[in-house]
């Protein structure tokens, strides 16, 4: 029962989280947009550009001030809630996920690191992140914006390279995300906002607002809207193994970025001409590159043996190339290993505590249900290895080998 409701907390945390996230992401996406299509041409007095739009069968007028109306508008929308939101159910998701079971979810098997240690080092890399950041933001290289961009994915990067030596390949990826969803959300409560309320403040006591509190909030807004796709694809990157259970998981986690920022590039600057529409054709060849080189090895053709279609199929998914010296894959061993090593929690009935149901409706109970899935089960576990969770079931080298050649050879049950 312990597990069936860790699971609806698990859950509930995560919509939450998705919930505030898209309200939060929306409006950053919305207003850059807005800033970036106003009418700037002979605006009237005051104003720094309008923009006529049309949504939902109705036509909208908007206008941007330079800096303020004469006098405050009754009614001001604030835009905060969504960001804090979302960090705060992002860190509840993290206790859930991570923190409370840090050896079999946070920390990398084979590694001695103390659960305590592992958890303070997570929460405290997002601390030092911002600060980190804010730090360099107010320093000569926050004038240099390309520059600053670049010192930040080195710094980002070298974080993931550094949390892949401890974490597991999930845990690795999340803690990134959670630095750069700290530094947004911090953006938002100690620049964004307090230039806001400066600038609400100065009007209400009519005096000449600072441009430079503005100025200053819409920068970090920028900033903002730039991370937002690389920490989209780190949210869903675990329901994808060859990338965080890559040994090289870090590079690809800095090419997936460096894609990511290009595509928000193009749509930060189409309005202004087409010179950036080039990013797109190459963060789709480039994406079509990192899922060559992160495949698994080719099968020589040339010598591999005669098979059914229903066989070359499974050896088209999964091409995986035999381990050296292993034995010939008997599925009777394979389903020996997979029943012992794996259907603790992958099965109709998980005899594991922390399931209530299957994984993902992922089940291993039968050997049809063995053969349905070798793709997958060569991915998890021969590949990125980060099956068992934690390995937590103690399966050997030995018995991942067993399974691989088995694959390998054309996932045969007889």
């Amino acid at each position: 029962m312990e597990a069936h409701f860790t699971e609806w907390l698990n859950l509930g945390i995560r919509w939450i989280h998705m919930i505030t996230g898209i309200a939060w992401i929306g409006a950053s996406f919305y207003f850059v947009w807005l800033e970036n299509n106003l009418n700037r041409s002979n605006p009237r007095e005051g104003l720094a550009g309008d923009l006529w739009a049309i949504h939902g069968g109705g036509i909208y007028h908007l206008e941007k001030y330079k800096l303020a109306p004469p006098q405050m508008p009754e009614n001001l929308h604030w835009f905060k809630w969504e960001a804090y939101a979302t960090w705060l159910s992002g860190v509840a998701l993290m206790l859930v996920v991570y923190y409370l079971n840090p050896s079999l979810y946070l920390v990398k098997p084979g590694i001695d690191l103390a659960p305590g240690m592992a958890i303070a080092i997570g929460f405290g890399s997002m601390i030092v992140g911002y600060m980190a950041y804010h730090l360099l933001c107010n320093s000569a290289l926050g004038k240099r914006p390309a520059l600053l961009g670049a010192v930040l994915f080195v710094l980002l990067i070298a974080a993931a390279y550094g949390f892949n030596l401890i974490f597991s390949g999930r845990a690795a990826y999340i803690h990134v995300g959670a630095i750069i969803g700290t530094i947004m959300v911090g953006n938002v409560f100690f620049t964004i906002m307090p230039a806001q309320r400066a600038l609400v403040k100065a009007i209400e006591n009519n005096t000449t607002p600072d441009p430079s509190l503005p100025a200053k909030g819409l920068l970090r807004s920028r900033h903002n809207n730039y991370f937002t796709l690389p920490v989209l694809f780190i949210m869903i990157s675990n329901h994808f193994p060859s990338t965080y259970g890559s040994q090289y998981n870090w590079l690809i986690l800095a090419g997936i970025a460096m894609l990511a920022v290009l595509v928000r590039h193009y749509f930060n600057t189409r309005h202004d001409s087409n010179k950036y529409v080039w990013t797109l054709p190459a963060a789709a060849l480039g994406m079509i590159c990192l899922a060559f080189v992160t495949g698994p090895q080719m099968k020589s053709k040339a010598t591999a043996a005669p098979q059914t279609v229903e066989q070359a199929a499974t050896a088209q998914m999964v091409e995986p190339t035999a381990p050296a010296g292993t034995a010939t894959g008997d599925f009777a061993q394979v389903n020996s290993v997979i029943q012992e090593r794996c259907s603790v929690c992958h099965s109709a009935t998980p005899s594991s505590p922390m399931f209530s149901a299957a994984p993902a409706g992922f089940m291993l109970d039968t050997p049809e249900q063995i053969k349905a899935q070798a793709a997958k089960i060569h991915a998890q576990t021969v590949a990125s290895q980060i099956m068992p969770l934690g390995n937590i079931t103690q399966m050997t080298q030995e018995e991942r080998d067993l399974i691989g050649t088995w694959i390998a050879q054309g996932a045969q049950l007889d």
